[in-house]
């Protein structure tokens, strides 16, 4: 599939796009691990095909699915340095006659004390945690024969014994990853703004690092747009809000799709996150109104349901629409001014979690000082980028001010929003 292309927003020239956009980076998958995972799932594959004469012949696809597929993983919800990474395992003729949890027990035992890492047998995957804290998800599937590319059942079995409650669960990820990819363009000044943020940061890593001379070689950046962007700080909310919370949470391939379907190609990082969150809390006020539960079906599948394990009561629901209309509120408020740079920063604290705020609000210092430093650029309230007629450091409760000039970043002067404030 050719995806289409426009301009778009550069997330980095509003002061608000920006805060919320930094955020963003530090959570992500950064384009070096990316390429790790796709090597480490390539490599399990292999494993299994040469090692265990029941996949031998028999992986038909091995593929990514959910947040790896659509360029929106990040941090999950235990910490800010884990990554849960989702493979699809299309396995052929030869599992069509076994129950699911024949087909789950035989994956788990072709990874048992592959490379000596701990494998787990999941209700529908098996996981491969890694030293370096990522997590490999492989869910194997059978494909439907007869039907369009990759639609499949998985396998859903608690075990250690089949039950009555087994079942073979229909699947299409595959095709949803490219419904999403067509109502999300690619918009250049994204891609190009996080390309030169993921450049800058690694080059600083290389630079810290005495024992290394060469700049490594570039892995081809992944995010595409502001609305995965938006999906990504919504993921991120929810996270945070859940994290205390008994039972499931929201599923992030929901949120995917309300992302895919609120998509408006070419908007600002905030327009974005704000019709994202605003078309849930619609759609969940309207199931409620009809004492129902969400049902979202996969846009190209309709037997694949979304919502098959939450939200299991009306309640469930409103909990979660009130998470986002205080998001929405929160937003609003930052985009009018409501809220001083102190009342802001605590609320990013709340929203977005303590550690990835301050990790934020470091590059941002970071950036603006390289910036300053060279003379390169500031911003002005309205985010347009201007030569700084002199240069600006900021001032921070880490190190002794130097030169608090006036300087137009996050507020009207940058030493009103410093690591200080943080």
């Amino acid at each position: 599939m050719t995806r289409t292309t426009l301009d778009g927003i550069d997330p980095f020239l509003n002061r608000i796009d920006a805060i919320l956009a930094e955020i963003a980076f530090s959570i992500q998958l950064p384009p070096s691990l990316h390429g790790k995972a796709v090597d480490r799932y390539e490599a399990v594959r292999k494993h299994l095909e040469a090692t265990t004469s029941i996949f031998h012949d028999e992986i038909e696809h091995f593929y990514p699915q959910g947040s790896m597929a659509i360029d929106a993983t990040i941090s999950t919800r235990g910490t800010d340095d884990e990554y849960d990474l989702d493979i699809i395992a299309q396995l052929g003729a030869r599992f069509r006659s076994m129950q699911p949890i024949e087909i789950l027990t035989e994956l788990e035992k072709g990874l048992i004390g592959y490379r000596g890492l701990t494998v787990v047998r999941q209700t529908r995957c098996v996981t491969i945690y890694y030293a370096d804290m990522m997590h490999l998800d492989i869910t194997p599937s059978l494909r439907d024969e007869g039907t369009p590319e990759r639609q499949s059942v998985i396998m859903h079995a608690k075990g250690p014994e089949a039950s009555d409650d087994d079942q073979d669960v229909p699947m299409n990820a595959y095709g949803f990853c490219q419904w999403y990819a067509e109502r999300t363009p690619l918009e250049l000044k994204v891609l190009e703004a996080f390309k030169r943020r993921w450049e800058d940061a690694e080059q600083r890593a290389v630079k810290a690092d005495a024992d290394v001379d060469e700049v490594p070689v570039q892995t081809e950046f992944i995010v595409k747009s502001n609305t995965t962007l938006a999906l990504q700080l919504l993921k991120r909310y929810r996270n945070v809000r859940y994290a205390n919370r008994p039972g499931r949470m929201p599923p992030s391939v929901m949120l995917s799709y309300f992302a895919g379907l609120a998509a408006k190609p070419g908007s600002s990082l905030t327009d974005a996150l704000l019709r994202i969150a605003n078309w849930i809390i619609g759609e969940i006020d309207q199931a409620t109104i009809r004492n129902k539960t969400l049902h979202v079906e996969n846009p190209v599948y309709a037997d694949d349901v979304f919502t098959d394990r939450w939200p299991k009561t009306v309640e469930q629901q409103n909990q979660f629409g009130r998470d986002l209309r205080e998001l929405v509120r929160g937003i609003e408020k930052a985009l009018t001014g409501e809220m001083l740079p102190t009342a802001l920063q605590d609320w990013l604290r709340e929203i977005f979690g303590d550690r990835v705020v301050t990790k934020a609000v470091d590059n941002m210092v970071t950036e603006t000082r390289r910036a300053a430093s060279e003379g390169s650029q500031s911003y002005t309230k309205r985010g347009s980028i201007l030569v700084p007629a002199a240069p600006a450091v900021v001032t921070s409760a880490y190190a002794s001010p130097v030169n608090a000039s006036p300087h137009t970043y996050f507020g009207d002067r940058l030493n009103e929003w410093t690591l200080q404030d943080y």
